[in-house]
Order: C-alpha cells, then structure tokens, then sequence
C-alpha cells in the first residue's frame, strides 16, 4: 500500500474522513490507538464503536503505530481537541502538509488548534478543515462541502485540494484559520443550547431565535479575535451552526438535549464513545470572552448548566435580559 494522505484519528469524524478519500480507490493510511480498534477495520472493514453504519473500502488500512504515518506528505489530524497536542508530540516530525479536523480551544491554554499543532509540529505547515459535516453521512458518500483554510495560501491549496476533494466531498479555499477555527468551537457550544431547547420543547421559534443570537456571540468572539465575517457567514460557521444546532445526529445537540430533559451533565456524558467538545470547550469560550471584555451570554449559560444549573432556570434568566437593539456590540 502506497498511501499519499493519512488520518490521524478512527473515531467517526476521522473514519468518515478516511472512507470518503478511498472512495475513488485511493490508499489512505489509518490511525488508531486501539489495537482491537486496528484489526476489525482491516479484518471486516467495519468500525463498530464509532462509525456502524459505514463499509470501508478496501484502500482504507488502519495501523496502531503513528511513526507509519511520519512519511506521508500530507496528514489530516482528527483526535479530540483535548488530546492533540499529546497525539502529535508522538509523531515523527517532519515537513508536511498537517490538516486539523478538530473543532475546540485547548482548555487551560485557551489556544485555538492552529497554536497547538504549530508547538507540537513545528515542522508542518497548517490547514483547517471545517463546516457542516456529520460523519456518516460524509461516509455514505452524500454531497457534502467544507472551507479548507489554509495558513500557507493558495500554494497549500493548490497542494491539498486535489488530496482532498472528491464527488461527495467538495473544499472552498479560505486563507483565513482563525475564522474556520472559531466557528467550528463556538458552533459546538450553541448546539449544546440548542438542544436544551428541544429537550425543554421550547419551539421552532425558540430554536431559530437561539441560533440567530448564537451566531451574533460567534460574530462577535471571532471579529474581536481577527476573523474575518466573511468567514464566519460561510461553511465553517454559520454553515456549520445551522446543522449541528438542528438534529440529535449532532453529540453536542445531543448533550443539550439530555441537559434539557433533566440529565445532569455526568450522566448525560457518561458511557459515550464519541467526544462532545462544546463540553469542554465552553468553559475556556467563556474565560476568554470575559477577558476581552465580551459580553457571550449564550456561551455563558451553557457553562453554568454544565456547572449543574436547572435548564428551565437558565432559560427563565436568559429571557429576563435587559431589552436592547439588535445589532451593536452590546447586543
């Protein structure tokens, strides 16, 4: 096997991932830490822990030894964003073409991916894959479309993209990695609000008013960290916001939902295979914002039902806010 492009990661995302760049008989090399993990995917060419609905095709081979990864030219990274920068310190460095799939804020750090894998893959140069993917449909090869941000410019892309796109799986060039990495983050938080709204069956009209003022937080957040709103209109934010704020198919929509229903969140996340990384990641959102003086009261919320506040509590103070206009800084 002759792999030009390798995926670190066979949780969902990173199968789906994997599958869909051997969908036109190319090799992809696989990574995963299980080694139980390792031989059924290339014994049955299944994975049921994290992805049952997907045949993986033949050009996908899955390996428990990243150094097999290190001579791949290109890599897509695909590990829960809490553990990135421990997966990457164990590969081989080298000169390459490093994409990042993860969408969080380190917690403690508060550093966007980006960060994380410039320190822990000094050698690689950057891109950010992101936007309204649910990994099995990205499997079963229905369209699907992404930005491809790329630290290196049009050079990487033109690198990259040919890599990357295939009939189901179409990339947008972006040359603007903050914008994609904040809206994939703040996007997993508002799903978690999102679906307290359905678990507390608040409406439509709820929903839609919640995701409209969820992406003015992310518009906000990301302006004031130098994201361009272009971005954050497109694919990677509110592209993404809208799917993942609107099905039980998302894990954070999911978490939300649970909350919504009574659940604590030790309950809610317990037994899970999968990562819900507005979890994490909204506590670190929160402490940023408040440093720079932002007002995320969205964001905000979500932290204190994680903390354990009744969701009908949260809700009842959201909604007890001070009248003011729309648009603004203050809105």
């Amino acid at each position: 096997m002759s792999a030009a492009i390798g995926v670190i990661g066979a949780g969902a995302w990173g199968t789906a991932l994997a599958q869909a760049l051997a969908s036109d008989g190319s090799d992809v090399l696989l990574w995963a830490r299980e080694p139980e993990l390792v031989r059924e995917i290339n014994e049955t060419r299944t994975n049921t822990p994290y992805l049952p609905s997907a045949r993986l095709s033949a050009g996908v081979r899955a390996t428990d030894d990243i150094a097999e990864l290190g001579a791949l030219p290109a890599l897509l990274a695909v590990v829960p964003a809490q553990f990135l920068a421990s997966v990457l310190a164990r590969l081989p460095d080298g000169a390459r073409d490093l994409v990042l799939c993860a969408k969080g804020i380190e917690a403690g750090s508060g550093r966007l991916m980006a960060d994380v894998a410039r320190d822990a893959a000094p050698g690689a140069s950057i891109a950010v894959l992101s936007g309204p993917t649910f990994a099995h449909e990205v499997a079963a090869g229905l369209p699907t479309a992404v930005t491809l941000a790329c630290a290196g410019g049009e050079a990487q892309w033109d690198r990259l993209a040919p890599l990357i796109a295939r009939p189901g799986l179409r990339p947008y060039y972006s040359d603007d990695v903050t914008g994609a990495e904040i809206g994939g983050a703040v996007k997993n938080v508002l799903a978690i609000a999102c679906g307290v709204v359905e678990g507390l069956k608040l409406g439509q009209n709820a929903r839609a008013a919640l995701i409209a003022r969820g992406y003015a937080e992310m518009l906000r957040f990301g302006l004031a960290r130098g994201a361009r709103a272009e971005t954050l209109s497109g694919l990677c934010g509110l592209g993404d916001l809208v799917l993942t704020c609107s099905s039980t198919s998302s894990r954070n929509f999911t978490l939300g939902k649970a909350l919504g229903e009574g659940q604590s969140a030790a309950e809610a996340l317990s037994g899970k295979a999968s990562v819900a990384e507005g979890a994490a990641t909204a506590p670190v959102l929160a402490d940023l914002a408040r440093r720079e003086g932002l007002d995320l009261p969205i964001v905000e919320a979500v932290c204190r039902l994680l903390e354990g506040a009744p969701a009908a509590t949260i809700v009842s103070q959201l909604l007890a806010r001070p009248l003011r206009a729309e648009q603004g800084a203050g809105s």
